[in-house]
């Protein structure tokens, strides 16, 4: 039964590939790749609450979803000990504007430790 479930979650995700699908779900450890011609709107102010302990303040950010931006409010998410939190933002490259999903870095260089070759050196540049 979990192969056939497996094999329809594949044939799923290679349709939905395939059908050059815009909106994808942003999960803390999914590489979401937006490139768009808009620019986001600018950020909006949000009264940050008082700290949590064991937890960090997430900021309001804007998303693309279905052809237009969406706003998606602060919230708390549960701190990860050993690890620094890197919120989504927009950057521009070459007239268009790119996003990068937020993601938690173990030492703080700013590179996404599926992607460092050295996740524990923290005065990489």
């Amino acid at each position: 039964m979990k192969t056939i479930a497996k094999i329809a979650t594949s044939a799923g995700v290679a349709l939905i590939v395939s059908l050059g699908a815009m909106t994808v779900p942003a999960v803390a450890h999914a590489d979401v790749s937006i490139n768009i011609g808009v620019a986001p709107p600018p950020p909006r102010v949000e009264v940050v609450p008082a700290p949590r302990a064991g937890y960090i303040w997430a900021p309001g950010h804007w998303e693309w979803r279905r052809d237009h931006h969406v706003w998606i409010g602060g919230s708390w998410l549960r701190a990860r000990p050993g690890y620094a939190y890197r919120a989504p933002q927009w950057r521009q490259d070459h007239g268009r504007w790119v996003y990068a999903a937020s993601r938690w870095d173990r030492d703080g260089d700013g590179v996404p430790d599926r992607h460092d070759r050295r996740p524990d050196n923290p005065h990489r540049h």
